[in-house]
């Protein structure tokens, strides 16, 4: 019988899974909706997650998967006895009796960027936060404190600054560039002419949401960032913020060791991602650190579960 391993990418909008082979084959996929237990009821996460799971292992012998890796943000959730036995209950409902290793969506993307066993992750999404990899394995981490206490350079602290940045040009009776338009328009429609009243009213609207909605914002940001002076500069301030974030991460003598970058805002194409490569290149002068970017989460850890399984440094799926 073949020997199969199963990866887990574990979301709060999306679970998605990935049974491969020990050379590098993929002979199965699945995904589902969001299956992170501290994004949803555990029970319903639970379901979304075995859902996944067994749209990749259709047609597989459950038997024939001899390792698991489920990587997920906020993994000290699966500690909770009653959370754990709920996922317990939903892999013996898949009839599998293997191993399963619960990891970080930082260690994840890291094995989904390279096949280097040292480094650092770099993660910018809605949340921002970087880790240091060692032996493949996560050994420390910089930020990820969540939008009230950090989270700095993540789409949410973008969308932040494109209101501060409006509120600012109402309180000095500036004009209101691009960016200041499009925030008035995304939160208000028109909204009232009068600066006083604009500003109570976006104000009032910001806080009616739920504050990590801010999100929402940073597209605004990164399309007038190519013409907007308050666009270019949060975009800028972006940048450095999370090469910071990422340098926490590193201890000397690392300098060239691989930095792995994902997240949306980190994406090929994205004005973030593009100053953020720029930022982390000069501050390394020469020689400069590797930047990869992440692969498929689901193919990073059902290549965990392959190195779990050989101990070697196996093949390594499409698109890592």
């Amino acid at each position: 019988m073949l020997d199969l391993v199963l990866g887990l990418d574990i979301g709060g909008t999306s679970s998605r899974a990935l049974v491969g082979d020990l050379r590098g084959r993929v002979v199965g996929r699945g995904s589902a909706g969001g299956g992170n237990p501290n994004s949803h009821p555990p029970r319903q996460a639970v379901a979304e997650v075995t859902a996944a799971a067994a749209a990749a292992m259709n047609g597989l012998e459950a038997g024939s998967v001899r390792r698991v890796v489920l990587g997920m943000a906020g993994i000290s959730k699966m500690t909770d006895p009653q959370v754990a036995e709920l996922f317990d209950e939903g892999w013996r409902a898949l009839d599998l009796r293997c191993p399963v290793r619960v990891v970080s969506d930082c260690e994840v993307a890291f094995a989904a960027g390279t096949a280097a066993a040292d480094g650092t992750v770099l993660i910018a999404g809605t949340g921002a936060i970087a880790a240091r990899v060692e032996r493949h394995r996560l050994v420390a981490t910089i930020g990820g404190h969540g939008w009230l206490l950090g989270d700095e350079g993540s789409a949410f602290w973008l969308g932040r600054e494109a209101v501060r940045a409006l509120l600012r040009a109402l309180d000095r009776g500036e004009p209101v560039g691009e960016l200041g338009r499009a925030v008035r328009a995304e939160l208000l429609g028109t909204g009232p002419d009068d600066a006083d009243a604009l500003r109570k009213q976006l104000i009032a609207a910001v806080n009616g949401r739920a504050p990590i909605a801010l999100a929402e914002l940073a597209p605004l940001v990164t399309a007038a960032s190519g013409t907007d002076a308050d666009a270019r500069d949060i975009v800028a301030r972006a940048a450095a913020v999370l090469a910071d974030t990422a340098a926490g991460a590193r201890r000397p003598g690392e300098e060239r060791a691989p930095i792995v970058l994902a997240g949306g805002l980190t994406a090929d194409g994205n004005p973030v991602g593009a100053a953020l490569r720029a930022e982390l290149l000069r501050r390394a002068g020469s020689p400069a650190p590797e930047l990869h970017a992440a692969g498929p989460g689901a193919a990073g850890a059902a290549w965990l579960a392959a190195l779990d399984l050989t101990g070697d440094e196996p093949a390594r799926y499409p698109g890592i």
